[in-house]
């Protein structure tokens, strides 16, 4: 009997035993596929409002950005355009409305999946450098500090503009392009495919270099700024805020407005090294040829270092500067459109998480 009641009692262990094993693998099993569809579904809304976001403001400004491009890469001894007003009118008589939109169709290609990777880059890279910071200072409750918003800004634009750099040039060429110049690109396929025959798979990152270095200040200064404009107004309280959820429209637009205005200030030079090097090698580019359609020998670059200093020598260093009046009117509402655009889809696609967050 002894050893009945002792086999009796092992049996019921080992069925409760499989029962509770059983219960613990569903419950384990239910806690980790809610959270994976709940991961993918965030993702998939941060991505969409990311990318509605980019689109919108891009083609609120499509016609400075034009102008800006114009600006940078003109041939100085053929100077067209005098300025944003001036280049606006130019653009105008010349190619009529849809001018003042060039390029915009590729610019929007190669923005909305652009600005849909920087902004979920960004809240991923806050995420683990929070993580890692939290860690080595033991400090459970610390919150991300200007710096390290910098440091996220900066690791999602450098992922972000690497993975669509491509069509940043073929942008840049199509945008040159004008109505009085060989049209050698017919679109964006079109356009990529005539390079990678005729200058090979290099060419499509041409200018790749400044454009990573540029992309650390510019896009980090941008998060840095927007977030912690927002920060110091939510725990100041000057307008009696309580959180992120009370800053209006306009408060925002003016956050953006101030990091737009900081960031491209700072990394404006790399930008002009950049556009004039995907220039290189196209030998219908409307702005680097003279009056009798040979090109400039000094224009023809050699690298970043190259490029920086024969634009220096030949145009003096205000040429760095070439196109940031229309490029900073064109900033302020495209940066404060974009991070406000992306906030309102969030809210609208119901993502509980926001960048601040």
């Amino acid at each position: 009997m002894a050893s009945e009641d002792v086999v009796g009692k092992s049996g019921e262990a080992a069925v409760t035993r499989i029962v509770n094993l059983a219960e613990e693998a569903k419950i384990a099993s239910e806690g980790v596929k809610a959270p994976r569809e709940f991961d993918w579904l965030s993702i998939t809304k941060s991505l969409i409002a990311g990318g509605v976001a980019g689109g919108v403001s891009r083609t609120a400004v499509a016609p400075l950005e034009r102008l800006k491009i114009l600006l940078q890469v003109q041939n100085p001894h053929s100077i067209k355009y005098n300025g944003t007003v001036q280049g606006l009118k130019y653009i105008w008589r010349t190619e009529g409305f849809r001018g003042l939109f060039k390029g915009n169709g590729t610019n929007c290609a190669r923005i909305v999946p652009n600005s849909a990777v920087k902004f979920y880059s960004y809240e991923e890279a806050s995420k683990g450098i929070l993580w890692l910071y939290r860690r080595q200072t033991g400090k459970e409750d610390a919150e991300l500090t200007p710096l390290l918003r910098l440091g996220a800004g900066a690791c999602a634009g450098i992922i972000a503009m690497s993975a669509t750099y491509p069509m940043d040039l073929v942008r840049g060429r199509l945008t040159v392009q004008s109505g009085s110049s060989p049209c050698q690109y017919r679109g964006i396929a079109h356009a990529l495919a005539t390079v990678l025959r005729e200058e090979g798979p290099r060419a499509l990152y041409k200018g790749w270099l400044p454009s990573v270095i540029g992309v650390v200040p510019y896009v980090g200064l941008n998060f840095a700024v927007y977030e912690s404009l927002k920060d110091w107004l939510i725990k100041s309280r000057p307008l009696g805020l309580v959180d992120d959820s009370g800053l209006g429209v306009t408060t925002r637009l003016a956050c953006g407005a101030a990091a737009g205005t900081v960031g491209q200030t700072v990394a404006y030079p790399l930008d002009v090294i950049r556009r004039r090097m995907q220039m290189v090698g196209w030998k219908d580019a409307a702005s680097v040829v003279t009056g009798d359609g040979k090109s400039k020998a000094q224009l023809e670059y050699t690298g970043m270092i190259d490029t920086f200093r024969k634009t220096v020598r030949y145009e003096g260093f205000g040429a760095l500067y070439k196109g940031l009046v229309p490029n900073s009117v064109k900033v302020v509402p495209s940066i404060a459109i974009a991070f406000v655009t992306y906030e309102m889809v969030k809210d609208v696609l119901k993502v509980e998480m926001r960048i601040s967050d």
